[in-house]
Parts: structure tokens; sequence; C-alpha cells
């Protein structure tokens, strides 16, 4: 049975305007009988104990013929009910509600008695004062529901007589921070007939594929590629590269592999392509988890035929090289917990490798900044500001140079402020002559189920207006509408 009003919800009903929150201390119902703990203390303005109040019905609440009749004003007069009273509500009593008698609830029929409300999962009733009239009444020859948080309901499995909650939505998990989520009842084979038709014929309805790839996750665009090939025998990838062109390809294809099989791409792009794009190594290898390097560099080694280490090894040189070479063994510390005694210590430890000295231990900055946990080293920050005043990247930028100052500094944004970090990235790709979109679209992509949302906020505290604006006004085209519907809106 459906009630007006009460959305199906597990665990209860969402509260109603105006209804009675539950009490602190008082749910849930201990077992035994009423009154739970130490009962409901009598309070003033409370339901009078009437003689008659609700007739015992078998099945809890009375169910009375026509219910209560959707009416301005309250409660109809009803034998042993409350009489109605003028200008609605409860009539007027010299000295307010007498307070409930201890063992039983306000209204409720012995409990001994058959039906009633005695012997339900309970429900708040405090003094004060009731809204006049049900919200929402059902039409008569319907069931009536209180609006009580948490009232039982015969036909809703699952309810309790703790605090309510609301209805559960399909929506992403709790603290989901991407603005791409997976798109209800999505079919792979659905949806390739889309692209098929797209691409099929003279030209080809970019929309129809903006719109398709903007609107799922990344686990139900990958699966297009074999669903592609097993219904019409040809190569999704191969059809849209023949089909698109520019930064508008590029933006698809990469959209189509898995995080690890596009990291591991464009980390052999940064080592192979025309000069090394250290700034795009550091950027990946920084901030991914060590599940997430391990499988990339399994992946680097399968597709290229080389190890990643021997890549990097190849291409770079000196302390930059042992940074980048530390980092991708995906082998930091992943604890949550914070020892603050050994974070003092390695603040200690790098004041006295940089600052301290004459000439700068690299190999100390490098244990550290590629081993420690990230929220260790976040206090190892703080902790190294308060010793010596300075910020740790004022101090690497003073001590270091080149490629290895770039780098640590890179890695101490990225484990700080995450977010920050990639706003920044994503600020520079965009600054000055030209738009170095290869940085702006893997960033678009790879943080889109991560933290897009973070990114956002933090673009418009630093730079004062949103990623979404940025977008537009430095893109164009098909190209701009798939990116700005990687970035979910503005802000």
């Amino acid at each position: 049975m459906s009630y007006p009003g009460y959305p199906p919800a597990p665990g209860g009903y969402p509260p109603q305007p105006g209804a009675y929150p539950p009490q602190g201390g008082y749910f849930p119902p201990q077992p035994g009988a009423f009154p739970p703990g130490a009962g409901y203390p009598p309070q003033a303005g409370g339901y009078p104990a009437q003689a008659g109040g609700y007739p015992p019905q078998a099945g809890g609440y009375p169910s009375q013929a026509g219910g209560y009749p959707a009416q301005a004003g309250g409660y109809p007069a009803q034998a042993g009910g409350y009489p109605a009273a003028p200008g609605g509500g409860f009539p007027p009593q010299a000295g307010g509600y007498p307070a409930a008698q201890p063992g039983t609830y306000p209204n409720m029929p012995p409990a001994g008695q058959s039906g009633g409300w005695g012997g339900q999962p309970g429900f708040g009733a405090p003094g004060g004062g009731m809204p006049q009239g049900y919200p929402g009444a059902p039409a008569p020859g319907q069931q009536p529901m209180p609006a009580f948080p948490g009232a039982p309901n015969p036909s809703m499995p699952g309810y309790g007589g703790g605090v309510p909650t609301g209805p559960t939505p399909p929506a992403a998990p709790k603290g989901y921070r991407g603005t791409i989520k997976d798109f209800p009842g999505a079919d792979p084979l659905r949806d390739v007939e889309v692209l098929r038709k797209a691409m099929k014929g003279f030209g080809t309805d970019e929309n129809a594929i903006i719109e398709l790839l903007g609107s799922r996750s990344n686990k139900q665009r990958v699966p297009l590629k074999a669903a592609y090939k097993t219904t019409y025998g040809k190569d999704l990838v191969s059809d849209l590269k023949s089909e698109l062109r520019g930064n508008f390809e590029d933006l698809v294809l990469a959209m189509l592999k898995t995080p690890t099989h596009f990291d591991a791409s464009e980390l052999r792009e940064a080592i192979s392509g025309a000069g090394t794009d250290e700034a795009c190594l550091i950027e990946i290898l920084s901030s991914r988890s060590n599940a997430e390097i391990q499988e990339i560099t399994k992946i680097y080694k399968a597709e290229y035929g080389k190890s990643l280490e021997d890549a990097i090894s190849g291409d770079t040189s000196g302390h930059f090289r042992r940074l980048l070479v530390s980092l991708s063994q995906g082998n930091r510390d992943e604890r949550a917990t914070v020892d603050i005694s050994m974070a003092k210590q390695d603040a200690q430890k790098l004041y006295a490798a940089g600052e301290k000295k004459v000439g700068t231990d690299e190999s100390q900055f490098n244990a550290i900044l590629c081993a420690r946990s990230k929220p260790h080293l976040r206090q190892v920050f703080h902790e190294y500001q308060q010793m010596c005043g300075k910020d740790i990247e004022k101090s690497i930028c003073g001590e270091m140079s080149g490629n290895v100052e770039s780098g640590m500094v890179a890695v101490v944004k990225c484990i700080k402020n995450t977010p920050a970090y990639f706003a920044e990235r994503l600020h520079k790709s965009m600054q000055g002559a030209g738009t170095k979109d290869r940085t702006l679209i893997r960033i678009m992509v790879s943080r889109s189920e991560v933290d897009m949302l973070d990114i956002r906020q933090e673009y418009l505290r630093l730079y004062g207006k949103s990623l979404y604006t940025a977008i537009s006004g430095d893109t164009s085209g098909d190209y701009k509408k798939l990116l700005l519907k990687l970035c979910g809106g503005s802000d």
C-alpha cells in the first residue's frame, strides 16, 4: 500500500515538515514493554490522557471508516476521539495538557489490550503542540498515516523506531567528488548502435557522440569497444579515427581507455615524444596510488616491451631520475595514521639536509618525499614551517635547481593539496599563447571520476573564475562541448 507524500524509503520515513523530531536518548525502543529506558518524562503541554483515546483495534492503527477526511482545521469529531475545535486543532484546556502518567504513552490503551498504539516501534511525541491537520491527508477510504518520523507502516518492511533515513537514490558512493557517474540502465549494445548511426553515412553526428560518451562512466565506456566489434565486426577506435579530427579525436579516444592504460600511454608519450615532458611524469607518478602505479608498470611492459623504470632511466638523469625511479616503484607507505614525533624528526632531517648546511642532500629529500605516507608528509610540512618559519616549497626552490627542483616542488604541492595542484596544472595549460591540449585532456579525463568537484572549487579560489568559464574561453567546437561535459558545470 502506498501513502501520499511518503516515499518508499528503506529504514523509515524521512522527516516531515512540522513532524516531531525524535528525542535524544529515547531511540531505539528497548526490548520489552514501554517506556524504553527511563521513558518519556512528563512534558509541559503534552497530550492529555483522555478516556477513550484511540479505540483499540486489531492490527495497530485504527482502521476507521473513511480515515481522517482531508479538511482544513484538524480532526473531525469521532466517538471517543478528539472533538473538533473551532479554529482547528485541539480545544484549549485550562492549564495546558496534563502530563502523561508513568508507564504509559499519552492516549495509549493499556498494554494488556490488543491493538491500539501499544507495542509498536517507538515514535516521538514530545509536548509543545502538534501541527493542525495531517499534511497530505489520504482520501476517504484509505488508511491514514500520521506524520511521525519513524512511524510504523504495516505494508513496508524494514522500518525502525530510530531516526529515519531518507530515500536512497541510485547515486554515487558517499563522498564521491567526481562529475561523471554511472548512467542508470546503460546498455553497451544500444550505445554502440547510437555510435554506429552517428558515424554511418555522409558526415558525422558529433553531438550524438558527445552526449553518449559524456554521460557514461569509464567502466561503461570501455566495454563499448568489444560490443562494437561483436555487433558490427569493426574496430570502434579505427572508425572514430576515420571520422574525427584534432583535439576532439584525441579526447574521445582517451575516454575509451581504462585509467591505467591511459596513464601508461601518457607516460610513453612523455618519454618518447619530442623532448621529455617531465611535468607529466611527475604529475602521474606523484598523484596515483601504489596499486595504480604497479598496474601502470605492468601495462607499460606488456604494451611497449620495456619496463617503465628502464624507460625513465634512459631518458632522464641525476637526482631527477632518482626521484622518478623512486616514485615509479609504487611502494609509498599508505597508512592513514600520523606519528607526530616521527613527523618532527623528518622535518628536522629535511632542515638539516637543506637550510642548515652548505649544499643540499637531495637523497634525504628523496627518501622522505617518496617513501612516507601522504598524511604523514602533510604533518611533516607543517612541522617544518613551525621549526624554521619557512615553507618547504621555498626551501626547495632556494636549495635546488632545474628538473629536480621543479620535480620536488611538484611532489610537495601534489601531496599538500592534490585538487589545488591539478587546478594550477589546468590553469598553466590554458595560460598564455596556445593551449597545452595534451595536459588539459589528460587531467580532465583522469580526474573526472576522482576529484573534479574539488578541482573546480580550488580553481575558483585561486583564479577568481570558474574552470568552466576558463575552458569555454580557451577551446571551441565539439572539443569544448565534450570538455565541458567532463567539467560538469560552472561554479
